[in-house]
This record gives structure tokens, sequence and C-alpha cells, in this order.
């Protein structure tokens, strides 16, 4: 099978694309052939080893999982012994965690875990946006920064993969939302349900205004957001840990995705022999939501 491939940190250039032996799937186990992944900002940081700790938890002087790519959306395409959820044709997305894997044709994935089966009029590409941002987004905003239907919500990095899911899910909790981004993204954000949109080239939110804001990019920190926020305002930021993967997540997602109330937004669609491309795009900072990497048709 195809597979992006990597044995050393570095820039794009250090991806290429591998013909590997596809997987086969184990007790409890299936087989996805992908039809899409994507290039997160997670994605792009590993590659490049930023900051330095990620060689310890993920190779000090290679990376010890040489086909990256967190989420997926394809076909269940083999099962192994004891499988009761899925049936070979299924349509499923989901995220791979750290095993990563799913910038590959085939990937293999444990049932009991974080993946679940597609709304029936979703394509795969839309699909394979949605993870990564998604449950980031609803970790930070409802397990950190505990957002409640009374909350005015800022989301600071409103138009990446995280931020376009963070507006639509704080408006889903019932929350007041606003967001900033750059002069571009402005009408995409307002049309993702944000009462307000700032252009943080020129604007600023006014002083204490918000219940919660969420840093959903990296850029900025608790003592420059302080200002805007209310007394006993919560500040979190995606700079502050990881989001738990979690099983749960997903049908809720799914609900999400199925009732309308969550969308994908997609900045560009790679073919898999584009991946350097695709990594130079996440790489400039500025994508708007997900990069997705098509795989197959």
């Amino acid at each position: 099978m195809k597979s992006v491939h990597h044995d050393r940190y570095g820039p794009p250039e250090v991806l290429g694309i591998k013909d590997i032996p596809a997987p086969n799937p184990g007790r409890g186990e299936i087989r996805v052939a992908v039809h899409a992944s994507s290039v997160t900002s997670g994605d792009a940081r590993l590659r490049r080893a930023d900051p330095p700790l990620v060689r310890l938890f993920f190779g000090l002087f290679r990376p010890r999982k040489r086909v990256p790519g967190y989420e997926f959306a394809g076909k269940v395409d083999a099962l192994g012994e004891n499988v009761t959820q899925f049936k070979v044709g299924d349509r499923v997305f989901g995220a791979t965690g750290f095993n990563f894997g799913a910038l590959a044709e085939f990937l293999v994935i444990k049932e009991q875990t974080t993946l679940c089966k597609m709304p029936e009029d979703w394509s795969f590409t839309q699909a394979a946006a949605i993870p990564f941002g998604a449950t980031t987004a609803r970790y930070f905003l409802e397990d950190k920064g505990h957002i409640q239907a009374t909350d005015r919500v800022l989301v600071h990095g409103a138009s990446g993969a995280v931020g376009v899911a963070a507006i639509q899910i704080a408006r889903i909790h019932g929350a007041t939302v606003d967001g900033i981004c750059g002069p571009t993204h402005l009408e995409l954000v307002k049309s993702l349900g944000a009462d307000r949109v700032f252009d943080y080239s020129c604007e600023a939110p006014s002083p204490q205004s918000y219940d919660l804001i969420f840093d959903a990019a990296g850029k900025v920190n608790a003592s420059t957001t302080k200002p805007w926020l209310r007394n006993a305002g919560r500040f979190v930021s995606v700079q502050k840990g990881l989001a738990k993967e979690r099983p749960s997540d997903y049908p809720v997602i799914q609900a999400w995705m199925s009732q309308g109330k969550l969308q994908s937004v997609i900045d560009q669609v790679y073919p898999l022999n584009d991946i350097v491309a695709a990594h130079r795009k996440v790489d400039g900072g500025h994508k708007t939501g997900a990069v997705v990497v098509k795989i197959r048709d």
C-alpha cells in the first residue's frame, strides 16, 4: 500500500511516499480503507519536533511512528475476530491517536476506540476534517472552560481547525460567541454563528466583556486577554495540555454533524502525492479550517 513516510524530523521535505505492506486486523480490530486524512497543526509540530520535548515521547533521534496522520475517513475493509460494532462496507471517521498512521491507503484500529460511523450525507473529505478540531474544541470549552449557556465566549484564532469548531460548539451550548481572526476570514467566522468578529490586525474586544476566552491557536496568553475578561472569567488555551482521546466524544459529534449543527471547513484538498505541499500550507500558519489529503477516490 502507498503511505506517507518519514524517518527524520525536519521541514516538509522529510516526507515521502513509500510502498509498505498493508496491515491485517487482529482480535477486536478493524481495517479501514482510508479515503481521506488531513494535516493538522499537531502533525506539523510533530514532524518538526517542535517543541523539542516532542522527541522524548515520539523518538529522541528519529520518529518512532514512521507513517504520520491523525484523523481519517474511509470504509471498513476487513474485520478481526470478535468485532461486533462494525461490518465490512461501513463508512467511518475518527482519529488514530498517538498511533498515527492515517496517511496511508489502509490502517488498522481497535473497534472500541475513537471512531464512529459517518452520517449518510457526508463525504469522506468533509468527515476527515472534523475529529481533531471538534474533539479539541469540545475538551477545552467543556472540560477546561466549563462553558455555560449564559456565557459570552471569545474564540481567539477562530478561523483554524480548532477555532471553527469552537465557534460552532459554543453556539450548540447556547452561549453567545465572538471571534478573533485575520481580515480575510471575518465573513466565514460570522457565517458559523459568531455574533461579532474582530480583525486582529486593527481591532480589540472591549474590556471586561467575556466570561470565557478560548485561545484556539496557541497565539495569546492569559495576561494579554485578562483585560477582556469579566470578574471570575476563565481563560483556556491549547498551549495548556492536550485534549483527551475519548471514544464517548464521537457519538455526540456524529449527532451534531447529522443535525447540521456542526459543519466542516476545508481550506484545500491535496492528493496524497502532494503531501509536502500540504505540510507547507500548514507551516504557513494561515490556513482556514482543515487541510485535507485525499488518498483514494
